[in-house]
């Protein structure tokens, strides 16, 4: 669905690249997670992808075709959810939405539906400007899916949102994967990012350092380690064990005899911890 080779891009009147010969791919049908503090380089990135920035160096194809190549039909196919919110706040969410759907050619998904779909219909026709932050994010993300797009550019998709309203963007996110879509997702919330994401790259000043799957990731740098929480002496203890010869490990068979084990987890690493160990940056 994209490929991208050797992309750079440096803003002009700066002199330090905002990215450096970055290169990844997404297949058709995935989330890809593009994960990284504030500054890394995710949004120039996601601007390039969506055409908003021209002017990089390197090789991006979208579609099998040399973005440089598209003209305004690739916007029939794309749909993107900004991180900050660009609606038009003196008219309803209502007309927002049907304002947006007839600047495109093909059919497009009725005012109704999107509002639904985030959980707007009993606002929408409220004014846009009498919305508050997470309801502006949320008509973000309908406003994403008015032409009903092959491809989907998503930044921070559930932020500023409570979490009953976040459960319901990310559930929308794998309905249109499961609806064979591409999501393009960029974030710095690794939660987000290991419930939703078939694979994540992590960009840190402007360069892609890893990519692969959540769960290969937390495989390989996690610990091979059983955490058990037992209650002694009226306190709440906690021993790890090795899981290899774990079935015949005394100590641990003795624990679970006692009946005194209150947790039992494997110690399995985060996607935020192994970003650090890799990066050596933290989210913020």
């Amino acid at each position: 669905m994209i490929r991208v080779d050797d992309l750079s891009f440096t803003y002009t009147g700066t002199s330090a690249p905002a990215i450096k010969n970055i290169n990844f791919a997404v297949q058709p049908g995935e989330i890809f997670g593009f994960l990284g503090p504030s500054g890394a380089g995710k949004s120039t990135t996601q601007k390039i992808l969506f055409r908003l920035l021209q002017g990089f160096q390197g090789s991006v194809q979208v579609f099998d075709r040399d973005l440089r190549a598209w003209g305004y039909e690739y916007f029939e196919q794309v749909g993107v959810s900004f991180e900050l919110p660009n609606h038009y706040s003196k008219l309803t969410a209502r007309e927002n939405l049907r304002y947006f759907g007839a600047l495109y050619q093909g059919a497009v998904v009725k005012p109704d539906a999107l509002l639904e779909m985030v959980g707007l219909q009993d606002d929408g026709d409220m004014l846009v400007s009498q919305y508050s932050k997470g309801m502006k994010n949320r008509l973000s993300v309908a406003r994403s899916l008015v032409n009903n797009p092959k491809l989907l550019f998503m930044d921070e998709p559930t932020a500023g949102l409570d979490p009953l309203n976040a459960r319901k963007i990310k559930d929308l996110i794998k309905a249109q994967k499961n609806a064979g879509k591409t999501v393009f997702l960029t974030t710095h919330d690794m939660s987000i990012a290991d419930e939703l994401c078939d694979r994540v790259a992590f960009i840190v000043d402007g360069q892609v350092s890893l990519i692969d799957a959540p769960r290969e990731l937390k495989l390989r740098y996690g610990k091979a380690d059983v955490r058990v929480e037992f209650g002694l002496n009226g306190k709440n203890e906690q021993r790890d064990f090795p899981l290899a010869g774990l079935a015949d490990n005394a100590d641990f068979l003795k624990l679970l005899r006692e009946g005194n084990i209150r947790t039992l987890h494997t110690q399995e690493a985060t996607l935020e911890n192994i970003f650090i160990q890799m990066t050596g940056r933290s989210l913020e």
